[in-house]
């Protein structure tokens, strides 16, 4: 297969929402030489993005009615289908769709109800903070951030690099394709389900009659674990209804194991030694995994991927079951990927 040369470049982009992910999105845009022009549901923000070269509208409908070559919907799901109701009858088939959220396959369903699915890409890029807002946002949010890009059987591959060429280019970030279900059983593991066990730390804390003592010896360990328990409650709610079958799982699954480590530790000395060890033991691949990314030497990691016109999903797919990230196209079929270390086999 010959692969061509000719690639789609996003040059014009909207957004939708200027937000903490939707600002720094649009800031970074702006630094990096696209042209951005954005919506927000208020115009409050309006004055510090135009300064800084953002072109601010004041109706989503003008948003979409400007033909830009993708849109960023950067605001919260609860709001998604108000937004694909307004947005359907006005944008543009030249445009694609694609949004920031957390949990793709809600996100899809409801672009299919809306009409757009043919025109989505779904979009997830792995930052953000405890903060909110505008004013929290930061171009260097996004540096060197990973996004997944989720795809289905009915995905357009000149969309998929339409958007492929706005986080490659456009953000110099990197990319991995996947689909919606397994995005979103992931997202639960690192992030949904760790914001609920955060926030029962910080719970912890404030019922104990030593509060006021033991937040003044809370250091390095502490701070770590219950950083994301500062997120507005309402907005980590949010989010974790919008997967809430995934995450009461896996908090179904962390019950289990915290119950079998206390079982453990009131049993005979015998035991307790023997099953305790083997808990702090079980992670040994993780442990394996950080230290050898941590000394990892991408520019000895990099290789060209060439995709296919018929098996490109499941080979991109594949590629990041591998550990492989996708740093920048090189031609429709041909990608140059970056191979990380992998957790055991």
């Amino acid at each position: 297969m010959t692969a061509s040369p000719i690639l789609t470049s996003a040059h014009k982009i909207a957004i939708a929402g200027l937000g903490l992910i939707g600002g720094s999105l649009a800031r970074r845009l702006v630094r990096q030489g696209r042209f951005v022009v954005a919506w927000n549901h208020t115009d409050r923000p309006y004055e510090a993005a135009r300064s800084e070269g953002i072109h601010c509208v004041e109706t989503l409908e003008e948003l979409a009615q400007g033909k830009p070559d993708v849109l960023v919907l950067a605001t919260p799901l609860k709001a998604m289908p108000e937004m694909l109701g307004r947005l359907a009858p006005v944008l543009t088939r030249g445009t694609t769709l694609t949004d920031v959220g957390s949990v793709k396959g809600l996100v899809r369903q409801q672009v299919r109800e809306a009409g757009l699915s043919d025109r989505y890409v779904g979009g997830h890029p792995m930052a953000g903070s405890e903060f909110s807002g505008y004013e929290a946002s930061d171009p260097g949010l996004l540096e060197g951030a990973l996004w997944a890009l989720t795809i289905d059987e009915n995905t357009d591959y000149g969309r998929f690099l339409t958007v492929a060429d706005m986080v490659t280019q456009g953000l110099g970030n990197r990319l991995i394709a996947l689909d919606d279900q397994t995005h979103d059983r992931a997202a639960a593991l690192i992030s949904h389900m760790p914001h609920v066990v955060a926030t029962a730390l910080a719970n912890l804390l404030v019922d104990s009659d030593d509060r006021n003592i033991a937040a003044a010896l809370a250091a390095g360990s502490w701070r770590d674990m219950t950083r994301v328990a500062l997120t507005d409650p309402d907005r980590t709610e949010a989010m974790v209804d919008e997967d809430a079958d995934q995450v009461a799982g896996l908090l179904d699954d962390m019950a289990i194991r915290l119950s079998a480590v206390a079982k453990n530790l009131r049993g005979s000395e015998e035991r307790n030694r023997s099953c305790t060890h083997d808990f702090f033991t079980q992670a040994r691949p993780f442990r394996d995994y950080k230290a050898e990314l941590a000394g990892a030497d991408r520019e000895d990691n990099r290789f060209e991927l060439v995709l296919s016109d018929e098996g490109w999903r499941s080979e991109l797919l594949e590629s990041a079951r591998r550990g492989q990230e996708v740093e920048v196209f090189l031609t429709t079929h041909q990608a140059r990927v970056v191979q990380l270390p992998t957790i055991g086999d």
